[in-house]
């Protein structure tokens, strides 16, 4: 009976003794409003004013088209080849535009020989002018003393005016057939121009991402042959409450931490601060989290540093981004830059 009651009472003494310790130890703080959402988020602070967020190495795309239809004669280019700027990616057909090539050529010979006709018959005016001038001249003299009749006089001044409307025509066929010349010159131009640009090449130093479009195949025009990844446009987008964007300017230094090689950091700059909230992407955060608004921040790795990783560039790998609040605070020791030797 005795056993019985004291494990009665048991539970009620732990309770008071429970009590009594968390009456005697100080009250907690409440988390205010902004940390909750920092927790939220999944967003990290520290006593220097460095905030960090999720997000991933995004590279910018650019599809590689045709300006004309055709058909694909080859794709040189492969996935993951890195290419340089103006090396072939594909090559479509050009027999077509060769014999286009070939008419403007001939249209220009054309106009060529149109011009140096013009120019003969220019001479040739020229010469008659100078005959009639000469006839002119003696009829003038013969009219005035009285040997020569009217008659002559007036036959001899409409040969020279004949003669000069000669000369002024020659000369308006050779300017008729250098503008011949120029038009030829740029129909020629044109048509070369179509026929270089079906041999497609790379328009920045990027690795190939996709390749769309095989030997064979009739494309239109501006269909994308491959995706290259432009290694001279590498981000990572983060997502920040309105406290901390709010503090950033394009240029701030930033710090970024992938997870494949988390041993290094890696330098950034502040390069786009959204001036629009939003919800945080479905990619980013979990659906409860989502229900906050943030603002988008774009972090970008500068490009000397890009050239000299070019090799080790890969989209999509996560990682975390790193801003402060304070520029001009120094940054933490473990975030100090630490690049690959």
């Amino acid at each position: 009976m005795r056993l019985a009651s004291r494990s009665f009472f048991r539970p009620f003494l732990m309770l008071a003794v429970l009590t009594a310790v968390l009456g005697q130890a100080p009250a907690v703080r409440a988390e205010s409003r902004f940390d909750e959402l920092l927790t939220r988020l999944g967003l990290a602070k520290d006593q220097s004013g460095v905030y960090s967020s999720n997000g991933r190495i995004e590279v910018q795309t650019v599809d590689v088209a045709t300006k004309y239809a055709g058909r694909i004669e080859s794709v040189p280019a492969h996935e993951g080849d890195l290419l340089a700027t103006g090396q072939v990616v594909a090559q479509l057909g050009t027999a077509e535009a060769t014999a286009k090539l070939n008419a403007a050529k001939a249209s220009v010979l054309r106009a060529r020989a149109a011009k140096a006709v013009a120019e003969a018959s220019l001479m040739q005016a020229e010469s008659a002018l100078s005959v009639t001038q000469t006839t002119y001249g003696r009829t003038v003299k013969l009219h005035d003393s009285g040997t020569a009749p009217q008659s002559a006089l007036d036959d001899a001044t409409n040969a020279l005016n004949g003669a000069r409307a000669s000369v002024a025509m020659a000369k308006a066929q050779i300017s008729d057939a250098s503008a011949l010349i120029a038009a030829a010159e740029a129909d020629q131009q044109q048509v070369q121009i179509a026929l270089d640009d079906l041999t497609i090449k790379a328009p920045i130093r990027g690795r190939v991402l996709y390749r769309l479009h095989e030997p064979g195949e009739v494309v239109a025009a501006g269909t994308p042959i491959v995706t290259m990844l432009d290694l001279s446009n590498v981000y990572m987008n983060i997502y920040l409450p309105a406290k901390v964007a709010g503090t950033l300017s394009a240029g701030d230094e930033a710090r970024l931490i992938l997870d494949p090689v988390p041993d290094y950091v890696i330098p950034a700059r502040v390069t786009f601060v959204s001036p629009q909230s939003q919800f945080t992407p479905k990619s980013v955060e979990t659906g409860e989290q989502r229900e906050e608004l943030v603002f988008r921040v774009k972090l970008s790795v500068p490009r000397t540093l890009l050239a000299k990783f070019e090799t080790q560039i890969k989209s999509g790998v996560r990682g975390i981004g790193f801003v402060r609040t304070r520029p001009g605070t120094p940054w933490p020791a473990n975030l100090a830059v630490k690049l690959p030797g």
